[in-house]
């Protein structure tokens, strides 16, 4: 075992252990907040031991949290607030410091990041050269526009304004998608712009060197013939795939060989060949020439394979701008004005930044909801389609929530603003889909593995083609083994392998929002379709979360049921508990007032008891009511039968009898019934985990038919009940609201949070329902499954036609069946596949 010193100190980026017999607890009744779940979590017990970062000891309640931070402690605690990007002192990119791929070097004390290894590994080779102030400050930076772009294949790479992956060589997207700025297109203008200009040359060089230079320059000599050919093929490789030999020189340069790679490498052969041959003649043997004793040239070879190679990339630009289609749609929902209610009374149309929390606007008959708040004023039915799926109008009244970008029906509404800016649910929407668009799915693991050995294959694979035809091809030997070797550059599509997965992700997860269903990230869209297991909260999950008075009965007849809920309502004025406010909200709804209460008092657990009109009257359960020795014989069978129904039963009594009971019940979700129902004919095991009692667990169930219930659980009790089922080999999903399902939600191979209950159970969730409606799961499986078959038939194309088409390039079929592939072929091959890719993977949208 490893002995350290005093002197050796963890790195700042280090997790430690904690050995639990060894170190130094906490004061005495100090707690503490799990950074993954956000449980409390009292040190001294805490089931899932500690960690250290960054001299912080922190604590979890269970060993999967602990897990997870161990394996990406930067994302569970604040970040400095330094600045949020660092740059790569070797190359000038952008790095995200928090997923910086080629990791860190500290040197003078000062922090480097890196958006590769490669770049560490110079760096810390010779720091001094790379530190100069020259070097500080990189182009990208320089750039008017202060958008951050990034690489959809390396999500690791970003900076300020437009450019190329420094990896793959990808034209870069925006981070975030905004309407404050329009789309840039100045990648897809240029590109649209030398495709054009390459077309035009390039028909004419094809037509030309197809047999008719004798028509057109009638018996002049071959020379002139391959001089009209340099003129025509020249601008076409030294100004229409001018970007692609950029990224070829950024690709060496980084050494992270990629397709600009085998571009570069194929079209500057054929081209700088030709031209040598035209130039020089008299330097190439007799292998090179035919049997008229010339050299062939691949000018009009070059050339198509330039263009061609445009022509994918302007398909391909066109393509990934409408994988953001579905942000730039919920975008567009919100409106741009809003109508400012001033404390005056007067009103004002004004631009939607303006409002801030507080603020009273109101929204007329057809106008949208510009901001999330509250309704103070007037009654509507509003269309939230547009944020859950749901087609169906929601009545809203005094009280409610509203949210932004919502379609107001034919009322008038007055509402206070609570959430604006970043902090509406539309916003959050918009960042759950962009964060879940830029995550990698495990899927996506073998694509990478097989892409890193991808371009050193293919140069291998052409060296050896050009050995073996160049020493035992037919005449001309040399010239048919550049043709082959170039073939095999231009052929190779690695780009389709990494696209597979990423443009899949991106439609599914637009998809899924417009649907109701938020991923957080890519491996959750992965992970669903296996769940075999669904583990589901009955409070707020199953049922709506929102008590309602449910029954009330006189059992005197000296009191009306008016007159029972009336002495209830007056008790539990002012009490903040659920019970308490479904009564209360009963008795107004019907219209019964209530009076006020003397010498109140409450019993915790119990009851509660108060004078009203001089006499003392008690609202409470068994327990209460046997400590003040009023019988309730007569209400026994009754109560229980409530309880059957999964009510909850009050009693209402004086000082000597029973006046009557009162009910109160949390209704079941409508659509928890059919969900439960579909996912159990899909095989699907559902099992209730509820911290409630047996008897109104068992009532719920029984409504819903649900054969497994585990009722009576703590909340640190639920994580050990989902890893009990992990145990046994099962795929488990949990599906949960409040803050006491977090832990659960934590440990679940995928957490499902309902959009109406807690933060901290949104945050501990990979999936989240907008709206709670259970029916999100089965969208969410479905989208889950769709995805996945998507990328498996993305990734079973790149395969196939890389280890189908680089053979054939090579040569392979000319032994059997005299079939060579031509580089322009090639190159039209190499251009549509990763266009295929991308077009499959939109056809998500559509399904």
């Amino acid at each position: 075992m490893e002995t350290k010193s005093c002197c050796d100190h963890p790195s700042p980026g280090s997790v430690h252990t904690h050995d639990h017999e060894n170190e130094q607890k906490p004061a005495e009744g100090h707690k503490t907040i799990d950074p993954v779940c956000g449980m409390t979590v009292d040190p001294k017990v805490a089931r899932g031991g500690s960690s250290t970062y960054q001299g912080q000891d922190y604590y979890f309640c269970n060993p999967k949290c602990k897990q997870k931070f161990d394996a990406d402690p930067v994302r569970y605690v604040q970040p400095k607030p330094v600045v949020s990007v660092a740059v790569d002192p070797v190359c000038g990119m952008t790095v995200d410091p928090k997923v910086a791929r080629g990791g860190s070097s500290t040197y003078q004390g000062q922090d480097y990041y890196f958006c590769n290894p490669k770049c560490k590994q110079k760096f810390d080779a010779d720091p001094e050269r790379y530190v100069q102030p020259k070097s500080v400050v990189p182009v990208a930076l320089k750039v008017k526009n202060d958008v951050e772009y990034t690489c959809p294949m390396h999500p690791e790479i970003r900076q300020l304004g437009p450019g190329s992956c420094p990896l793959c060589g990808m034209a870069l997207e925006p981070v975030e998608i905004s309407l404050e700025y329009e789309e840039d297109t100045t990648e897809y203008d240029d590109m649209k712009r030398r495709l054009l200009w390459s077309a035009l040359l390039s028909v004419p060089l094809v037509v030309f060197t197809m047999g008719f230079r004798h028509v057109i320059l009638g018996s002049s000599s071959s020379a002139a013939f391959n001089w009209v050919e340099v003129v025509l093929a020249t601008p076409v490789v030294c100004w229409g795939g001018w970007p692609f030999f950029v990224r070829f020189y950024q690709s060496l340069a980084n050494r992270s060989l990629n397709m600009f790679t085998l571009i570069g490498i194929g079209v500057g052969t054929a081209y700088g060949y030709s031209l040598i041959a035209v130039l020089f003649p008299g330097l190439f043997p007799e292998s090179f020439r035919d049997g008229s004793g010339q050299i062939g040239l691949y000018f009009e070879a070059a050339a198509v394979i330039v263009t061609l190679v445009l022509l994918g990339q302007v398909l391909e630009l066109r393509a990934r701008s409408q994988t953001g289609g579905a942000i730039r749609a919920l975008l567009g929902l919100a409106p741009k004005t809003a109508r400012k209610i001033f404390p005056d009374g007067q009103e004002i149309d004004v631009d939607v930044k303006e409002i801030v929390v507080g603020d009273r606007f109101r929204v007329r008959p057809g106008e949208k909801i510009p901001v999330d708040g509250r309704v103070v004023s007037g009654q509507s039915a509003v269309d939230e389609s547009m944020i859950s799926g749901e087609p169906i109008p929601v009545e809203k009244t005094v009280g409610d929530k509203v949210f932004g970008a919502t379609l107001n029906g034919l009322g008038t509404l007055v509402i206070t603003a609570e959430k604006v800016g970043r902090d509406t649910l539309l916003s959050q929407i918009v960042q759950m889909v962009s964060d879940a668009q830029r995550s990698r799915a495990p899927i996506q693991r073998l694509a990478d593995v097989v892409s890193g050995y991808f371009v050193p294959a293919v140069v291998a694979t052409s060296v050896l083609s050009f050995v073996v035809w160049g020493v035992w091809g037919p005449e001309p030997a040399m010239a048919m083994a550049l043709l082959n070797a170039i073939a095999v550059l231009i052929i190779a599509c690695p780009c389709a392998l990494g696209l597979a997965t990423p443009m899949s992700i991106m439609v599914a997860s637009g998809k899924a929002a417009g649907l109701g269903v938020l991923f957080k990230n890519a491996e959750a869209i992965e992970t669903l379709r296996k769940v075999d297991t669904l583990v589901v909260d009955k409070t707020g999950t199953l049922t709506e979360g929102k008590p309602q008075l449910a029954a009330v009965v006189s059992l005197d007849s000296a009191f009306s049921e008016d007159d029972v809920l009336k002495i209830a309502a007056s008790l539990e004025t002012g009490s903040e508990h659920p019970l308490a406010s479904a009564i209360v909200a009963g008795a107004k709804t019907r219209g019964i007032p209530v009076e006020v209460v003397h010498q109140f008092r409450s019993w915790t657990g119990r009851g509660v008891e108060g004078r009203l009109a001089g006499t003392t009257l008690f609202l409470g359960n068994k327990t209460l009511f046997a400590e003040k020795s009023i019988p309730i014989d007569r209400a026994e069978t009754l109560a229980e039968e409530w309880q059957r129904l999964g009510r909850t039963v009050m009693f209402v009594g004086d000082q000597q009898h029973l006046i009557g009971l009162v009910g109160v019940a949390d209704p079941i979700k409508e659509s928890a019934k059919e969900t439960i129902e579909t996912l159990r004919s899909q095989g699907i095991r559902v099992v209730m985990l509820t911290g409630d009692s047996q008897k109104t667990a068992s009532a719920v169930a029984q409504q819903l038919q649900l054969d497994e219930v585990i009722a009576e659980v703590l909340p640190d009790q639920k994580s050990a009940v989902l890893q009990r089922f992990q145990k046994e080999g099962r795929i488990v999903a949990m599906a949960g609201d409040g803050i006491n399902d977090a832990p659960a939600l934590a440990v679940a191979h995928v957490g499902i949070a309902m959009g109406t209950g807690t933060d901290v159970a949104i945050h501990s969730a990979g999936v989240t329902l907008v709206k709670g409606d259970l029916r999100g799961i089965l969208r969410a499986r479905k989208i889950s499954e769709l995805t996945i078959t998507n990328i498996k038939q993305n990734l079973f194309f790149a395969f196939v036609y890389n280890a189908v088409g680089v053979p054939i390039a090579a040569g392979v079929m000319y032994p059997f069946f005299g079939l060579l592939l031509s580089p322009t072929i090639a190159a039209a091959a190499m251009s549509l596949s990763s266009v295929s890719v991308i077009a499959n993977a939109l056809r998500l949208r559509s399904q």
